[in-house]
């Protein structure tokens, strides 16, 4: 985690976010080009969160003048493809948070690395985030350009833009000082615990490599390779020593409130063992809660949780272990499903969250309000979770997972298609009344 906060720092103030959106500004020639760029942008930078947020909202902002995209679209294109994202991948910030709970659960059944993979196929509501994502971009639904009260002042910000474009033609800028890091800790991670998977393992099967695997090991070297390519290229690039010891300082303070959460939430952990919480919240579940509404009910209430919280971290360090306990005294063969929901719960939440932190960034680094953000991106979210309600009940009630997720994408075309409708209707109303 701390090689991950520098390599963050490293990128973005060494002027490899910045070059990589020069890049980027001169190759879009679409406003559909513009909002799937968003989204590709936020699979590129997907290492943590809060890095994305800031990193794709920046870079973005632009598209927003010169292709009229408005700023809650950008900043809705932004988060859903950030939390969402790093939610579902191990070898993110994400990842060995995640799994280093998990690691402290003695009744998973399978290791922190399998169990962590097994989770995120499941997380009915990050996969669904990321698809409607996608479809909103490639068909620009729900969201118009904020119409100027000067036409001509708002045609004439379009030209700036585009005059400002053609004149920097020495600044088209260039893929790779982010491109290159952020490849290298993408194969090293996958490489380095395939590498100590099957050195560790007594078959030569993949399932047997990935239970055998290091993985903390494996996401530290692949930190660190990444890390020092990070700056042997800013170095080559012109970027001195002196800043570059300044930039991972700034990334150790940025990553340790990160670390401090992981530490408190360790000790929290340990308390609620002591004092016998989990069991105690265990054996009132075997008593009032239904089997057959468990693994649902787990992703309301972690979201309550993380809305009111505006935190999915500090939900997680709190639920996963709870539920792991719930899980084990209500039906054990739903372990895997009610986690799984813990993680998609508690991503709704803080989505959804006005307090919550990548809410907030999301929208300053898109350029537009914070409370818009949240108001705009509302709709698809709610979508999102419905939906993920229906895959969570189905497999409660012992649906494969496969007819679980076709259940999910039709609830969420079908919701979203009634929500185009309603939005496309209320528009022509409102224009015929004008």
């Amino acid at each position: 985690m701390v090689l991950l906060g520098v390599m963050t720092q490293l990128l973005a103030r060494g002027g490899a976010v910045k070059s990589f959106a020069d890049w980027l500004y001169h190759r879009i020639q679409s406003g559909r080009q513009a909002r799937i760029g968003v989204v590709l942008l936020g699979w590129v930078v997907f290492i943590d969160g809060i890095f994305s947020c800031l990193a794709v909202g920046h870079v973005c902002q632009p598209l927003s003048q010169r292709y009229q995209m408005s700023k809650e679209q950008i900043a809705y294109l932004v988060d859903s493809n950030a939390s969402p994202l790093c939610s579902l991948l191990p070898f993110s910030s994400w990842g060995p948070y995640v799994m280093a709970i998990l690691a402290g659960i003695t009744l998973l059944p399978l290791s922190p690395l399998e169990s962590f993979i097994a989770i995120a196929q499941l997380n009915f509501y990050a996969i669904t985030v990321i698809v409607l994502s996608l479809l909103i971009a490639w068909f620009g639904i729900g969201f118009t350009y904020p119409k100027s009260a000067n036409a001509e002042t708002s045609q004439s910000a379009i030209e700036d833009a585009n005059h400002a474009d053609a004149s920097t033609e020495v600044a088209a800028g260039s893929p790779w000082l982010l491109g290159v890091p952020m490849a290298s800790l993408l194969l090293a991670s996958i490489g380095f615990t395939l590498w100590s998977g099957a050195a560790n393992a007594t078959s030569n099967e993949l399932a047997a490599w990935l239970t055998a695997a290091d993985i903390g090991a494996a996401m530290r070297d692949a930190c660190l390779l990444a890390t020092g390519i990070a700056v042997v290229m800013l170095k080559f690039a012109g970027r001195s020593l002196t800043h570059l010891l300044s930039d991972t300082v700034a990334g150790i303070k940025v990553i340790s409130f990160a670390i401090a959460i992981l530490l408190f939430t360790w000790m929290i952990g340990a308390v609620i063992a002591d004092l016998g919480v989990a069991k105690l919240l265990a054996s009132w579940a075997e008593q009032f809660i239904s089997s057959h509404i468990l693994v649902a009910g787990c992703f309301v209430l972690c979201a309550v949780m993380a809305f009111t919280t505006g935190s999915s971290w500090g939900t997680f360090a709190i639920m996963i272990p709870i539920g792991a306990e719930i899980a084990q005294a209500v039906d054990q063969t739903l372990m895997l499903p009610v986690l799984s929901a813990v993680m998609a719960g508690s991503v709704f939440g803080d989505h959804c969250s006005p307090i919550s932190d990548t809410s907030v960034i999301s929208a300053t680094s898109s350029g537009c309000a914070p409370h818009a953000h949240v108001v705009t991106q509302l709709p698809f979210a709610m979508i999102a979770a419905l939906s993920a309600i229906v895959g969570f009940q189905a497999i409660n009630l012992g649906l494969a997972p496969l007819w679980s997720w076709i259940m999910v994408l039709s609830v969420a075309a079908a919701l979203l298609y009634g929500y185009q409708q309603l939005t496309t209707s209320r528009a022509a109303r409102l224009a015929s009344a004008a």
